[in-house]
C-alpha cells in the first residue's frame, strides 16, 4: 500500500484536566473518504481542528502530505481544503466576491464553475446574508475547493441541505474522489457516512473504539440479524418469545426483532401469519444499518457533532 496522505499517531489533546483526545492513531491514504464518528464530546471536531493547523496537539504527530499542520501553515494552506462545521463571511459579501477573495487567497483564478455545479450560478450577486442556510453550505464547498487541494476535510457537509442538494453534492464528492482527492468526512448522518466513505473511525471519549470500513462495521458486533415485519392485523406482535430473538421494537408499523438465528425466526412468524390468518405486508431480513452499529457500540448515545 502507497504512503499514507494523512498520518495521525499517538495524538492527544487537552484542555486544562480534560483530556478531549487520548492517544489515537490512525492513517488516511490517497483518494479515501475517511470519516471520524462519535457522539458529542467524543474528539472528532478537536482531531480535525488539530489537522486543519487551528489548535495544536499536546501529543504525538499528526501530519498532512509530509506538512506538520503546526509548524508549517503557510505549506498547509494549499495542501487543504475545509468546510467547518460552522463558518462564517461578512454579510454583504455577494457569492462572487466569495469566490473571487479565496481564488486570489491561493493564487488561482475563480472558480467560477464549481459555483454553477453547486447551483449558486443564478445567486452571484446575492449577498451571503441573503443566502439560505443550505446555500451558505453549498458556498462553503465550493470555496473549500476552489484551489484544487488533494485533501478535503468537510465538517458536516450537508447540514441543513434538501434532498436534491444532497445528492448533488454526494456527487461532487464522488467525483472528488475519483479524482485521487482524499476526504476526511464528520458527520451524523448515518447513512450518507454509509454511502460515501471507505473507512470509518469511531471515537468515544477521546479514543477510537471501533474502526473499519462500513461494511466490517456492521458485520460483526452482535452478529445479530434484523427481521422487520408487517402484517394487516399485527398479530405477530402477539408473540412473546421467538427463536434466536435477543431484542425487538417496534417502528413505523413494523416489529422488529434481531436474532442470531434468522432462519427460524422467520419461519416461526410465517407460520404464525399463516395459522391466524393474517396478511403479510411486508418481510425484510438485513443485516443492521450503520446507525443501529453505532448505537451498539456508544451504548446508545447519538451522533452529535
Amino acid at each position: 500500500m502507497p504512503d499514507p496522505v494523512v498520518t495521525v499517531h499517538d495524538f492527544t489533546k487537552r484542555y486544562g484536566d480534560f483530556t478531549a483526545v487520548d492517544d489515537i492513531s490512525f492513517e488516511v491514504h490517497q483518494g479515501e473518504v475517511f470519516a471520524l464518528l462519535g457522539p458529542n464530546g467524543a474528539g472528532k471536531t478537536t482531531t480535525l481542528e488539530c489537522l486543519e493547523g487551528l489548535r495544536k496537539p499536546d501529543g504525538g504527530v499528526l501530519s498532512v502530505m509530509g506538512v506538520d499542520p503546526t509548524r508549517e501553515p503557510r505549506r498547509l494552506r494549499n495542501l487543504i481544503g475545509v468546510q467547518l462545521q460552522t463558518s462564517g463571511m461578512p454579510d454583504n459579501i455577494t457569492v462572487r466576491e466569495a469566490m473571487n477573495l479565496f481564488s486570489a487567497y491561493h493564487r488561482v483564478a475563480p472558480r467560477l464553475d464549481l459555483l454553477d455545479r453547486v447551483g449558486l450560478d443564478g445567486k452571484l450577486s446575492t449577498q451571503y446574508e441573503a443566502l439560505s442556510a443550505g446555500q451558505k453550505r453549498r458556498l462553503q464547498l465550493a470555496l473549500a475547493v476552489a484551489h484544487n487541494p488533494p485533501v478535503v476535510i468537510l465538517d458536516e457537509p450537508t447540514a441543513g441541505l434538501d434532498v436534491q442538494s444532497r445528492v448533488e453534492l454526494h456527487s461532487l464528492i464522488s467525483e472528488l474522489q475519483g479524482q485521487g482527492v482524499t476526504i476526511i468526512l464528520s458527520s451524523h448522518d448515518m447513512a450518507e457516512v454509509e454511502k460515501l466513505a471507505n473507512r470509518i473511525a469511531i471515537l468515544l471519549h477521546g479514543r477510537i473504539v471501533a474502526a473499519g470500513s462500513p461494511r466490517e462495521l456492521t458485520t460483526h458486533g452482535a452478529g445479530l440479524t434484523k427481521i422487520s415485519i408487517q402484517t394487516e392485523r399485527a398479530t405477530v406482535s402477539e408473540l412473546t418469545t421467538l427463536p434466536g430473538v435477543t431484542q425487538r421494537s417496534a417502528r413505523d408499523g413494523y416489529d422488529i426483532y434481531y436474532s442470531t438465528d434468522p432462519a427460524a425466526t422467520v419461519l416461526t412468524l410465517l407460520e404464525h401469519v399463516k395459522k391466524y390468518g393474517d396478511t403479510l405486508i411486508d418481510l425484510r431480513v438485513e443485516r443492521p444499518s450503520l446507525e443501529e452499529r453505532f448505537l451498539e457500540i456508544t451504548g446508545g448515545k447519538e451522533a452529535i457533532s
